[in-house]
């Protein structure tokens, strides 16, 4: 039991690997403890991801995990059959260490990483329990060793003094009783000393199980605050799909949207092509106008045509009102694209026939003229 506390100080004084040990499994994580006030909050230990190691002392048979950022051991701590290695989430593992009083939390950069680690701590813990079930085992031994060599020496003194004679008697009682003297003392302080680690060993159970019910109330609170971040997250989750649903219906309107102003263009270049339209029957008529200019010349000659190049002008005159009634009705309302082709046609229809009516009037003229 002193070979064990000794141990024990020897592992609180050493903070980094000695000679005898050798690493075993190592990997890169991100070292947090559990905060020594609240019991509750996670503090970094690490900056970034640092190299954790499992050792193994083929001395000692013991064995420990480690982790040295620069100079700064953040982690020391000796595995112990009792420990218990816990995956809170998919990259985040924790175990408790009553010996340096706190809570260990490794953060990984993949499930993978956690679960090799999480496996390697059960083997070693394994291997640990049976270090000491085979420590204990020697100890019962050499204990049961001492005490059969403890009881077999005063019985074979006893025998030589009963079966020698008095010479061996006289010859041999002093040193037998300071044999027994001494072993007496040696028992007396084994007990004293046995009694003593018994002491300690009390108050170190005591001290740990202190640690271990505030180790189960801060896993207690830290699985409610669990709790309270998936409430959290199931809350930003029915936020997020409402969000997408609003972006969706968005995209519908804006879709919309769009398909109106396709529908606006095609309108827009339909307008364009009826204006093109009416521009080229302008010029048409500006070529009939000129043509009209001709026939002046040959009213002193024929009245009846005259009267029909006047009645023709009338008409076109009414036809040229139409057009620019046409045209502010074009200019006013774009959406009367409909009524404005038919009057188009119509105006077409109207001007075909003028322009056949002068078609055979130039060819009278062309008559008259030969006729002359």
């Amino acid at each position: 039991m002193s070979w064990m506390i000794e141990n024990l100080h020897r592992d609180a004084a050493s903070s980094v690997p000695n000679t005898r040990e050798q690493p075993i499994f190592t990997t890169r994580a991100h070292v947090f403890q559990i905060d020594p006030t609240t019991k509750k909050n996670w503090v970094p230990a690490s900056k970034q991801a640092v190299t954790v190691s499992y050792f193994y002392d083929g001395t000692r048979n013991s064995y420990r995990i480690i982790s040295v950022d620069g100079t700064k051991v953040i982690i020391n701590s000796t595995i112990t059959p009792n420990m218990t290695f816990t995956k809170t989430s998919q990259k985040f593992g924790q175990w408790a260490d009553s010996r340096a009083n706190t809570v260990f939390g490794l953060g990984f950069s993949s499930e993978q990483q956690l679960t090799k680690f999480a496996e390697k701590f059960q083997e070693v813990k394994e291997a640990a329990r049976l270090a000491r079930d085979r420590s204990q085992e020697k100890m019962e031994t050499s204990s049961n060793h001492s005490q059969e060599s403890g009881r077999e020496t005063p019985c074979s003194t006893r025998t030589s003094s009963v079966n020698g004679t008095d010479e061996e008697k006289t010859s041999h009682g002093g040193p037998s009783d300071a044999q027994l003297k001494m072993e007496n003392d040696k028992l007396r302080i084994a007990l004293a000393q046995s009694t003593s680690n018994v002491k300690k060993w009390e108050m170190e159970l005591q001290t740990l199980r202190e640690s271990n019910a505030r180790l189960t109330t801060a896993l207690q609170e830290s699985a409610a605050s669990i709790e309270h971040w998936k409430k959290q997250f199931s809350i930003s989750k029915d936020e997020n799909d409402q969000l997408q649903s609003k972006i969706a219906e968005l995209e519908e309107q804006c879709n919309e949207i769009d398909k109106e102003r396709d529908r606006n263009a095609q309108l827009s270049r339909r307008l364009q092509d009826l204006e093109t339209e009416l521009q080229d029957k302008e010029l048409e008529l500006e070529d009939l106008r000129k043509q009209g200019e001709i026939i002046p010349q040959l009213m002193t000659e024929c009245e009846t045509v005259s009267q029909k190049l006047q009645a023709a002008e009338k008409r076109n005159k009414d036809l040229e009102e139409k057009v620019r009634a046409l045209r502010t009705e074009v200019e006013e309302s774009k959406h009367r694209q409909n009524n404005l082709k038919t009057e188009l046609q119509t105006f077409l229809d109207v001007l075909d026939g003028k322009i056949d009516e002068l078609q055979d009037f130039r060819q009278g003229l062309s008559k008259l003229g030969v006729d002359n």
